[in-house]
């Protein structure tokens, strides 16, 4: 008996399939033949959701941008955790991690897939700052921040760190990506009138300790 099922769970099958074979062969390493196989579907039945693999590429992003932004989100609006501590949260809520998205990641950074690099970048651009900044608001009303911009500021963050942390726009060693790092929290700390000092925790975000501490 033929099985019909629904037309969005059919597209997340799909999307799975697609997004563990990207995960074991590689984007280019993975046919639509492969993605079918695993399936069990027919070729307009594919096509019928994706005109191509790309689009199942470009699918697959937008699917983790989803589940990213509602990650940050979740943690942005638990006040049970300290204002800091949930910074550094939501920017490791937006790292991706698991399945293909390390092929995904690799593939958008490849020259003919530029646009595809930048709309992750007007996700993140867009999505970020309003999340960040009802933190930045909280810290406010409790005297850790004082600046009449928490957007514009945390807009400004975001834009430098997905340019300057960027390793396709900026090579740099690791001293100094770590002298940039120490620089860029010492300026969000003035952009925000924070305290001196006392967003240099952040830097565990970076998957670093801060030498001076």
């Amino acid at each position: 008996m033929r099985v019909v099922k629904e037309a969005d769970e059919r597209r997340n099958e799909i999307l799975d399939a697609a997004d563990e074979l990207f995960a074991q062969k590689g984007f280019d390493g993975t046919s639509t033949n492969d993605i079918l196989e695993k399936v069990g579907i027919a070729r307009g039945t594919l096509y019928y959701h994706f005109k191509s693999k790309e689009e199942i590429l470009d699918s697959l992003i937008e699917r983790y941008n989803v589940r990213l932004l509602c990650a940050a989100q979740e943690v942005a609006s638990d006040k049970s955790i300290p204002i800091v501590e949930r910074i550094i949260r939501v920017v490791m809520a937006l790292n991706i991690s698991g399945g293909s998205s390390e092929e995904i990641m690799d593939h958008i950074h490849k020259p003919q897939n530029a646009l595809m690099h930048q709309k992750i970048q007007k996700v993140i651009i867009n999505g970020v700052p309003p999340i960040l900044t009802e933190i930045i608001l909280e810290g406010i009303e409790q005297g850790m921040f004082n600046t009449p911009f928490p957007y514009e500021c945390m807009e400004m963050v975001v834009i430098y760190a997905t340019t300057v942390f960027d390793d396709d726009m900026i090579t740099m060693t690791n001293e100094e990506r770590f002298s940039r790092m120490v620089a860029f929290i010492s300026n969000v700390e003035r952009l925000l009138g924070a305290e001196s000092g006392s967003l240099m925790e952040t830097l565990k975000m970076f998957g670093v300790e801060d030498e001076e501490a």
